[in-house]
């Protein structure tokens, strides 16, 4: 039940009208709707939850499905009758990541043994999983596609022939991005793959990230036959798939440095001819300098232009509270929830959700604000964390509700007003 409602740290025109910490796991990564249910992937607790949210203000879960041993289900994809889970090493729960410093700013190729075939004894799942939702209270699972490596990190499914994932593959030195054949949802294929030059080690390709920096795919988005790729320290990477088989590059463009690295998603805007493209801020007290939300003029696909950065959050010590401060996620218009290219709706892990105005590209404005308070316990069992929010993911959907998910504080449902 959604009573006794956990009161707001911040809170400006949004209002929340509903929360659970779904079935005693409150730690949510991804998050979609689908079916008036509410599937999360979890960090900590392993595996994924299902909860009924047709009633927003009393939020009943009604599934967990646990992971295999030693394996990440924190990313998912619905769609119509169909949910894909990744499965890849539980990164967090293994001693070289013990700090998450080591996650961020390291190859992780070289570091779980993936860049050389063979050079490390596997322990866990690695693949995407396809389940029928018909029945979103009940999934059951139709499909899987295993891969050679350190597992699927991302995927990006809206119907189709086709998904799209992030894959950490044997041989190269960081996930790198795939085009997957949904055909026959019980046996999807991979049909095409790109990698940025330098990242398939054992073709003799030798990567060449700076030091403490990190050039790994983190997920595309897709509109019509182009993909908009965020490949973290590497900047943002366009790539043409009009042939899935045989994806070209279009453009590959990096601001980092001089700022901080960390692209995270790359939206479109296709009917203003814009793009949202965020930095991810990954390390504590913001010691990887400021991240940012960018607008980007896209009339030109092969030349996107910045044009401005959405404000921070400034009605508190962010910096000082503890955790990760600035950008994490944003709600990327699923058609089968809200679609705006006038707000962009965002989370800012210890500064909440953010809502921000874009129908001036040129001068994007906050217009709301949802700081959930602290959580009642830290789910995070890596060592030194701060037990402070940080707010993970965020869909709207087609009514305009807002959900947004946490590491530590569960699931908190939203209406907004500004």
């Amino acid at each position: 039940m959604s009573t006794d409602l956990p009161k707001a740290d911040f809170a400006r025109n949004m209002t929340l009208i509903g929360h659970s910490d779904i079935g005693g796991r409150p730690d949510g990564v991804q998050l979609m709707i689908n079916k008036g249910h509410a599937f999360v992937g979890h960090m900590f607790s392993k595996g994924f939850s299902v909860a009924d949210v047709s009633d927003p203000r009393d939020i009943k879960p009604v599934a967990y499905i646990p992971a295999p041993e030693n394996t990440w289900n924190i990313h998912l994809q619905t769609f119509d009758d169909l949910l894909l889970v990744i499965h890849a090493k539980d990164m967090f729960a293994a001693a070289e990541f013990a700090d998450e410093k080591a996650y961020y700013t390291t190859s992780v190729g070289k570091t779980v043994g993936t860049d050389e075939v063979g050079k490390r004894e596997r322990d866990w799942s690695a693949g995407m999983a396809v389940y029928d939702i018909k029945n979103p209270a009940e999934p059951r699972q139709i499909g899987f596609m295993p891969v050679e490596g350190g597992g699927i990190h991302r995927i990006w499914y809206t119907g189709g022939q086709y998904a799209y994932a992030s894959a950490l593959l044997d041989g190269y030195a960081d996930y790198i991005f795939i085009t997957i054949d949904m055909s026959d949802p019980t046996k999807p294929q991979e049909a095409g793959r790109w990698w940025i030059p330098g990242m398939h080690t054992a073709g003799g390709e030798v990567p060449d990230p700076a030091a403490g920096r990190r050039a790994g795919l983190h997920h595309a988005i897709i509109h019509g036959d182009t993909a908009y790729a965020a490949w973290r320290d590497a900047g943002m990477v366009i790539i043409d798939i009009a042939d899935r088989s045989k994806p070209e590059l279009v453009r590959h463009m990096n601001w980092s440095p001089p700022f901080g690295g960390g692209t995270h998603n790359c939206l479109p805007l296709p009917d203003r001819d814009l793009l949202v493209v965020l930095d991810e801020a990954v390390l504590d007290h913001q010691e990887d300098g400021i991240k940012h939300v960018w607008i980007f003029d896209n009339r030109q696909r092969d030349n996107p232009v910045s044009i401005a950065t959405v404000p921070y959050p400034d009605e508190d010590d962010y910096i000082s509270k503890g955790g990760h401060f600035g950008p994490h996620n944003l709600y990327e218009n699923r058609p089968d929830g809200l679609v705006s290219d006038q707000l962009i709706f965002t989370t800012f892990q210890n500064a909440g959700i953010r809502v921000f105005d874009i129908s001036n590209p040129y001068r994007p404005e906050e217009t709301a604000a949802f700081v959930p308070p602290a959580p009642e316990k830290l789910m995070d069992h890596r060592p030194n964390r701060d037990k402070v929010i940080q707010s993970c993911d965020v869909y709207v959907d087609r009514n305009g509700l807002v959900y947004a998910n946490d590491y530590n504080g569960g699931l908190y449902v939203l209406e907004y007003e500004g």
